[in-house]
């Protein structure tokens, strides 16, 4: 977390993870219930790590397709 935070700059990690995070957070909030903080905490850094995949791979798919 500390490399993440600090290769990226602050509009890079606004502009590219606060949408993965937040909606990561709400389905981790509303979903996870296993009664287990490391389970859960295992659970929400998994969904933001594919949540955050999905998005990169969007993204390079509709900028390669506009070209």
């Amino acid at each position: 977390m500390y490399t993440l935070v600090k290769t990226l700059t602050m509009r890079e990690l606004f502009l590219e993870q606060i949408f993965a995070f937040t909606i990561s957070l709400l389905i981790a909030e509303m979903f996870y219930k296993f009664h287990s903080f490391t389970l859960e905490c295992l659970a929400f850094l998994a969904t933001w790590y594919v949540i955050d995949l999905l998005i990169c791979k969007s993204m390079k798919y509709f900028e390669h397709k506009r070209r």
